[in-house]
């Protein structure tokens, strides 16, 4: 059973023709690149999925709200 919500979710997806990529400019031992992997965030879409609504258009991403 699939539950539809206007829920968003931000999906990472590198682009194939940059020069630069971010990741690259971030170092390694930086304290949100080490956060980040520390923490599983994902807790927090069904912790806040009973917020929203299944009508609208798709909200940010709670994940990426909850880091804002």
């Amino acid at each position: 059973m699939v539950f539809l919500t206007m829920q968003g979710r931000k999906e990472l997806t590198p682009k194939m023709l940059y020069q630069v990529h971010l990741q690259d400019l971030i170092p390694e031992h930086n304290f949100y690149r080490l956060l980040d992997k520390a923490i599983d965030f994902h807790f927090l879409y069904k912790a806040t999925a009973q917020y929203y609504g299944e009508e609208g258009q798709e909200s940010i991403d709670p994940v990426v709200f909850f880091k804002i």
